[in-house]
């Protein structure tokens, strides 16, 4: 079987306007510039794909339209009606640093609806595993607002639906995004048949989210793996992390479909983050999802994009996963790796492993 890629013109479409970086201008002391969640890196992945010979050798799947069904399944009906309205008449802010444009209700109902055609695609056996590049991102939108760049849970809504519609009974997040994933959290809070973990920035964006207790409440208590490591943290930690934690997750819960919020926002370079990973630290995360994958769940593995900021090294993170999930080595190099492997703090550091110690300890709940 063969890797998918779901891309489509019209999410690079979803227009966030002038802001500097996330701050709307004012026309006084905050002079217009670009916004930060702009098309510009996601089309840079994409035609990375395409220089490098990569591109016609993926299986492509279209994308389709979300219902509001589906959207229901995670949203409220209030959050549904506010997308739709503002988006017919003009946009405007939607919620905590989120930007909703004319036209972007459609544009966001067709990026939740590419991460189900990507659940589709694996569970179909199209493609052994696929990576859906959709915009706008998705992880931190709660059921009533939108927040963070993020106005539906792209994740959530594509594992809501596998589990309602496509009879899968135990599913798996692993969020790499240099964010919490707040919204995909949320969405599985109290359900046990949902594994939930994210690696992240401590306490960056959401500020009162993503901690070591925050583990889940009712029949989901224990379910929720957060592992918040702190900014400077490089590949050593983030491998250790996945070593110690992440992976035995995966053995121990035993998820018939794992999802990936992919961020590529905890590059080293990254204006909106401050951790140190490379396109070779992406290398070995998702070798390492793969191999687990293929042990519990046939390797049916969905990675859907979300942050990442730097124009010059996303693409790079991307064709890194991209050539990783594929077995193609293209060839390409990065022109940029071997800078950031000399970034000192590289290897993982004491404090770094106190806290990935925390959260090895949350094993003891996972069945």
């Amino acid at each position: 079987m063969t890797t998918g890629f779901i891309w489509h013109e019209s999410y690079a479409w979803h227009d966030t306007g002038s802001h500097a970086g996330f701050v709307p201008a004012d026309g006084k002391v905050v002079q217009p510039d670009t916004h930060g969640e702009d098309p510009e890196t996601k089309r840079r992945f994409r035609n990375l794909l395409d220089m490098s010979g990569l591109w016609d050798q993926l299986t492509h799947i279209n994308p389709r339209m979300a219902g509001e069904e589906d959207i229901l399944r995670v949203h409220t009906p209030g959050h549904l009606k506010h997308v739709q309205e503002l988006s017919a008449n003009g946009g405007g802010d939607i919620g905590i640093i989120t930007v909703c444009a004319r036209g972007s209700y459609e544009i966001a109902m067709l990026s939740a609806g590419g991460v189900m055609a990507a659940v589709d695609a694996v569970l179909d056996g199209t493609v052994k595993n696929i990576y859906a590049l959709v915009r706008p991102p998705g992880h931190h939108a709660m059921p009533d607002e939108a927040q963070g760049f993020c106005i539906f849970s792209n994740a959530a809504i594509a594992g809501k639906y596998a589990m309602e519609k496509r009879g899968i009974n135990k599913i798996a997040y692993v969020d790499w995004d240099v964010h919490h994933g707040n919204g995909t959290e949320t969405a599985f809070w109290t359900d046990p048949n949902a594994l939930t973990m994210s690696i992240h920035q401590d306490r960056f964006f959401p500020a009162d989210r993503g901690l070591v207790h925050q583990i889940g409440e009712g029949a989901g208590e224990g379910y929720n793996v957060n592992i918040p490591l702190p900014p400077g943290s490089g590949v050593g930690a983030y491998v250790a992390a996945f070593e110690r934690v992440m992976i035995p997750a995966l053995q121990l819960f035993k998820p018939e479909l794992i999802i990936v919020p992919s961020g590529f926002d905890a590059g080293a370079l990254d204006p909106y983050g401050r951790n140190m990973m490379h396109s070779d630290g992406y290398r070995m995360l998702t070798a390492m999802l793969m191999a687990a994958a293929d042990e519990v769940c046939d390797g049916r593995l969905v990675l859907c994009h979300e942050g990442g900021y730097s124009r010059g090294t996303v693409p790079f993170y991307g064709l890194a996963v991209m050539e990783t999930l594929s077995g193609i080595n293209t060839g390409v190099e990065d022109p940029y790796v071997e800078m950031m492997k000399g970034f000192a703090g590289q290897e993982l550091q004491p404090h770094q492993a106190s806290i990935i110690d925390d959260a090895h300890k949350l094993l003891a709940g996972i069945t």
